[in-house]
């Protein structure tokens, strides 16, 4: 899992999961805007597979804002984005009978989480506000 500090807030990136977009997707669509602890506490009771693979890659990037900002709390932290990208696809052979043989495509995935300052959104948010007032 990769980690980079961006303007736009603290990313966490998993690449070449063996596991289709679309099952992580249902996942992923619960936790986007939510704060870290209500997110984290959503992808511990669900009983997906893609939910415990998401739950990590939330934990590490939530772990790269606490680490590059010391001045931060989980409770300050929210999910601002996550990304599943399809990834290239394994091919493998199926045997059927009478000699044919179909294709099997084993679906990759790369999930991409951005963590965000609760405050920094307010922020934001207000000093739009001024420049459409002025």
């Amino acid at each position: 899992m990769a980690a980079e500090k961006k303007k736009d807030g603290y990313r966490a990136v998993t690449k070449y999961l063996i596991a289709s977009p679309f099952k992580i997707r249902p996942a992923a669509k619960l936790i986007r805007r939510k704060p870290y602890p209500e997110a984290m506490s959503l992808l511990e009771n669900m009983p997906h597979r893609g939910a415990r693979i998401l739950r990590k890659t939330v934990k590490s990037a939530a772990s790269n804002a606490l680490n590059i900002n010391k001045r931060l709390a989980e409770d300050m932290l929210y999910v601002r984005e996550v990304l599943i990208d399809e990834g290239p696809r394994m091919k493998r052979v199926w045997f059927r009978a009478r000699g044919r043989a179909d294709m099997l495509l084993k679906r990759l995935c790369h999930v991409t989480v951005v963590i965000d300052e609760t405050g920094k959104a307010k922020r934001a948010g207000k000093s739009a506000k001024t420049k459409v007032g002025e």
